[in-house]
């Protein structure tokens, strides 16, 4: 399933294919998708191609190979065809290129590591995250940090956390948990019978200790991303 800014930028690259014969440049695909800056069409182009919808041709300047489209597209009649563009040598004793191996996820919003805040459910933003931090195959998804609670266990305030989606945990996971179906945090997790704890990695925060039907596991932490 792709975003809808992945989305956008393969209708763009199809149609201008369409059009002219070449695929756009990344400054055309960055102003025709209001974006700030080509990084951003970067990770969108990195994404497409992990996906398995454009490849990129190497040593070929603009060369892009629409692969497949989703469903929706391909009812309009579109065939795919390859646009190699201008052939340019590698420079002499250039290393090969290699995809980057990242993945484009939703931030739905904040995450409380601090007092509880209301449930998480709108996506504010993307951000790429390197595929070696996705963990086993189920979906995974980003937060950013609000509070301090979990700052012994190296999450600060602002950080971007990734979250494997899993309703399940082991003692001493740190996973996103919904209270009573209202409040959203971020703590370590201890099963004691049927109470959970939701136990703080900060001493200035006590452990909050609920009966198990109360507390719904939302995933797993499985990785951390820091802006400085």
């Amino acid at each position: 399933m792709l975003t809808r800014k992945q989305l956008e930028l393969l209708d763009f690259i199809r149609v201008r294919m369409d059009a002219e014969g070449v695929p756009p440049s990344f400054d055309e695909m960055k102003e025709a998708l209001d974006l700030k800056s080509k990084s951003g069409i970067h990770r969108l182009i990195t994404a497409l191609e992990e996906r398995g919808f454009i490849r990129r041709l190497a040593h070929r300047a603009r060369a892009i190979e629409i692969v497949k489209l989703p469903e929706a597209m391909e009812r309009v009649g579109f065939k795919p065809k390859v646009i190699d563009g201008d052939k340019v040598s590698p420079p002499k004793g250039a290393m090969a290129i290699s995809s980057i191996d990242a993945m484009e996820l939703p931030v739905m919003g904040r995450i409380a590591a601090g007092v509880p805040i209301e449930a998480i459910q709108e996506i504010s933003h993307h951000v790429a995250v390197p595929g070696s931090m996705l963990s086993g195959k189920g979906q995974h998804y980003a937060l950013e940090v609000k509070g301090d609670s979990m700052i012994d266990a190296g999450i600060n305030d602002g950080d971007i956390v990734v979250i494997r989606e899993q309703s399940t945990a082991e003692n001493g996971d740190i996973v996103v948990a919904l209270v009573e179906d209202a409040e959203a945090t971020l703590k370590r997790f201890r099963r004691r019978g049927n109470m959970i704890a939701l136990e703080a990695e900060n001493p200035a925060y006590e452990t909050r200790v609920l009966p198990d039907y109360q507390v719904k596991v939302q995933g797993r932490l499985v990785g951390l991303i820091r802006s400085y």
